[in-house]
């Protein structure tokens, strides 16, 4: 269905059957995305006496418990709870879902043992400063991303000067394609998180950080609409489903 939608005066159209889902699927599955040393999700039927959630059990519906963790097991959306002594849910935080997004390819710098996105890189990156969502494809880009399992790996991070700029330039909603903006083994100081929600001196809640996206190469760098889905959830972080349009005036 083709649509139009106008931002800051600017009308746009896009068609909303073409949209690319830039998460990770969440799957029942050994090689199933993780980080944080969690282990792979599990669905399992119920269980209640004789009775097995499981149709090919005899069941008449399917009726699965999953356990899975929003922040190790593939594309979530955080709030500033996820570091705050303060409750904060994204459930709460979240109140609009539609932005424009600059999509950007960086590779990321080696500094000693690390990959850092510096601020250089985004600076250069940056040409959008309209767009309130800012997403980050790595490169190199492999579809191993989808499969991928990051504990102990060290993965690229975001410089905290990075996240500074970002915020300078207006950007409110950050994508990437890391298990986290932080770097993996931090002694727990999260400089990148506490940079872009300005914790606890002034903290800014509407913001958030969806990681764990991955980008294909079919899509081009430039600047889409971006529709970020979450569930529900009185957490600190749901599953996500962003999804970017590509848009024409």
């Amino acid at each position: 269905m083709k649509l139009s939608v106008t931002i800051s005066g600017r009308t746009f159209q896009f068609d909303s059957a073409a949209g690319t889902d830039i998460s990770i699927p969440l799957r029942a599955a050994d090689d199933n995305i993780t980080a944080w040393h969690v282990s792979p999700p599990r669905f399992e039927p119920v269980r209640m006496g004789n009775w097995v959630g499981d149709v090919n059990h005899g069941a008449s519906v399917n009726f699965r418990d999953i356990f899975f963790n929003p922040h190790g097991h593939g594309t979530h959306t955080e709030c500033v709870g996820h570091i705050s002594r303060e409750l904060f849910t994204i459930n709460q935080c979240l109140k609009e879902f539609i932005f424009l997004c600059e999509v950007v390819s960086i590779t990321p710098e080696k500094k000693g043992d690390d990959l850092v996105i510096t601020e250089s890189q985004v600076k250069r990156c940056r040409k959008n400063r309209q767009a309130p969502a800012f997403a980050i494809r790595t490169r190199p880009n492999s579809e191993r991303k989808l499969r991928f399992q990051y504990t102990g790996t060290n993965p690229a991070y975001l410089h905290p000067e990075a996240i500074a700029l970002l915020v300078e330039q207006g950007v409110e909603h950050l994508l990437i394609d890391t298990p986290s903006v932080d770097k993996e083994e931090d002694g727990g100081q999260l400089l990148a998180h506490r940079a872009f929600w300005e914790y606890p001196a002034n903290t800014q809640s509407h913001r958030t950080i969806t990681e764990l996206i991955y980008i294909p190469d079919t899509v081009p760098d430039g600047t889409y609409l971006l529709h970020l889905h979450i569930a529900s959830f009185e957490n600190d972080a749901s599953p996500a489903k962003p999804v970017l349009y590509h848009l024409a005036q």
